[in-house]
């Protein structure tokens, strides 16, 4: 129950975007974590975008339609961008807030999410990925990445330069303004997000109070995966920066020694080596995807120079 405080405030509307893939019991898990906002149900319309998993998602959907308004939108498999782009031309609300179907936002993410957005003009606000499965290493790892992106990136919380797309909100128009995702990107599409809404004149916010829980379980094979798959998205970022004329980055060689020491700030022992290890791994895996990426690419392009291909392939970025 939202107490007198909230109450007495006047919130915006929010259309609450969650793309889903095959994962019917993440998605009902999320929905409720979405139903027990403590934000009014008035104020929230949520759509969910079945990016064309082998299941009919009707029955997971029809237990919360009594709680919350929600648009089930089913679309051939297309990825998470062109499903997050589908379900935003669905929305009503003045703000768009983007969540995915295995993670949980805490209770007053929609809270925090509009005291900054209501604060700041042509913001897009994000916050911080919480690991839920802190007993799977693969996991943890993982998210200790993503912590050390924020720590590095974001340490002005106010010039943020980096937002994750499972965390994520900013009024409806500046996403019309920016286009949305790039629906060609099935990784680092939020990177590549970020990029041009700050090329539009958006202000990026690192909200550490606005905490979305993940749920992602992962083996050794489905970790090395998962950062082989990134590094093919890296190669694909890099490349429509290219495209579009955009700063190129320069190699960060601090970022890695930060990377590979963070597991040690709030952890002491073997755990914390173990997962510098496992971070040095994702890094090959990666590597070895960006490479593959530009294998495919340079293949498919026999007319692409050696100075194109040194271009894109100097671009390599972090995460």
């Amino acid at each position: 129950m939202m107490s007198q405080h909230v109450a007495e405030i006047r919130w915006p509307t929010f259309s609450i975007i969650i793309p889903t893939y095959d994962r019917p019991q993440h998605l009902s898990a999320c929905l409720e974590s979405v139903a027990a906002q403590h934000y009014p149900p008035a104020l929230i319309d949520v759509v969910v975008v079945d990016d064309g998993g082998p299941a009919p998602l009707e029955g997971v959907i029809a237990p919360f339609r009594s709680r919350l308004p929600v648009t089930l939108l089913r679309q051939a498999r297309a990825g998470p961008g062109a499903a997050r782009n589908a379900g935003a031309a669905q929305a009503k609300g003045e703000f768009l807030a983007f969540t995915d179907d295995d993670c949980r936002p805490a209770p007053d993410w929609l809270q925090a999410l509009a005291r900054r957005l209501t604060t700041a003009s042509r913001a897009v606000v994000g916050g911080p990925m919480r690991n839920a499965l802190p007993d799977n290493v693969y996991s943890a790892a993982s998210h200790v990445l993503a912590e050390a992106v924020d720590a590095y990136f974001n340490t002005e919380p106010s010039r943020a330069r980096h937002l994750f797309s499972g965390n994520l909100a900013l009024s409806r128009a500046d996403f019309q303004a920016v286009g949305g995702f790039d629906a060609t990107l099935m990784t680092s599409e939020d990177r590549d997000f970020c990029d041009r809404c700050l090329e539009h004149g958006c202000r990026l916010i690192f909200a550490q109070e606005a905490v979305v829980s993940h749920i992602r379980p992962l083996t050794l094979h489905t970790f090395w995966r998962q950062h082989f798959e990134y590094g093919r998205g890296t190669f694909d970022y890099h490349r429509r920066r290219a495209t579009r004329g955009s700063i190129p980055f320069r190699f960060d060689g601090l970022f890695y020694v930060h990377m590979l020491r963070h597991p040690f700030v709030q952890r002491a022992g073997p755990r914390a080596l173990t997962l510098s290890v496992l971070l040095s791994i994702t890094q090959a895996a990666k590597t070895i995807g960006l490479l593959w990426q530009w294998s495919r690419h340079v293949a498919g392009r026999r007319g692409m120079t050696s100075h194109e291909d040194a271009h894109v392939l100097g671009r390599i970025g972090h995460r």
